[in-house]
């Protein structure tokens, strides 16, 4: 296993689409990153093969030790069943959630229209700071992130001003422009929007490469201030 040193700044919990992927790209951006897996061999074998100084495999002992918390786990897959036991190592920690609640079949969400993933997740492990982010990102455009006009949006809820503050600075150097989307009830829209879009994506071919940016004269602001973005 290639071996962790230090404390990480991010621990990515799964080795999926989207965990190596989100991995390698706070890696690039200069993050300590910790790849974990419950199957230790997978995420030490990727972590070989991306090659990226600041990426390393470790156990999910090691990836908690951050702090800040990725689970790129499905919902449908188990994700609160995991997080359950270990939410008194994620107490005042900033748990980045990227899950969309989708069922089996892509074809509907698991959560009622007056409730969202983010928030059930809240409910989960009350005691993390929670900030939602990357739920519309499809995983080919984590490969390929740059469009014809630049980097694309990724929508950040959350109900703690703070954390969505700190991720905010945690992702500086990455290659998306991040806009602050409002409270963590946001997250109700952001999720559904992912749902549409994947369903326009494959009416017009461009899925799953595709994702959303806000256009307008003052497209380049958030909140007065300059949007982040990469380089």
């Amino acid at each position: 296993m290639t071996k962790t040193t230090g404390t990480p700044d991010i621990g990515i919990l799964g080795t999926g689409r989207m965990g190596p992927r989100l991995a390698a790209m706070f890696a690039r951006a200069g993050r300590k990153v910790i790849l974990s897996s419950r199957d230790p061999a997978r995420a030490d074998a990727l972590v070989r093969e991306l090659a990226i100084p600041n990426l390393r495999s470790g156990s999910h002992d090691d990836a908690l030790r951050a702090p800040a918390i990725l689970p790129a786990i499905f919902i449908r897959d188990g994700l609160f069943d995991f997080l359950r036991p270990i939410q008194s190592r994620l107490a005042g920690k900033l748990l980045i959630d990227i899950s969309n609640p989708f069922n089996d079949d892509y074809s509907d969400f698991l959560t009622p229209w007056t409730s969202s993933g983010a928030e059930q997740l809240a409910l989960c492990v009350p005691h993390a700071r929670i900030v939602g982010a990357f739920k519309h990102v499809f995983w080919d455009v984590l490969d390929d992130p740059w469009f014809e006009d630049g980097p694309s949006d990724v929508m950040v809820v959350g109900d703690d001003e703070e954390a969505k503050r700190q991720f905010i600075d945690l992702a500086e150097g990455t290659p998306f422009r991040y806009l602050d989307a409002g409270p963590l009830i946001h997250a109700r829209t952001v999720e559904r929007l992912t749902m549409i879009t994947g369903r326009l994506g494959r009416q017009i071919g461009s899925y799953p490469r595709m994702n959303w940016k806000l256009l307008g004269d003052h497209a380049d602001t958030v909140s007065g201030s300059p949007a982040r973005s990469g380089n």
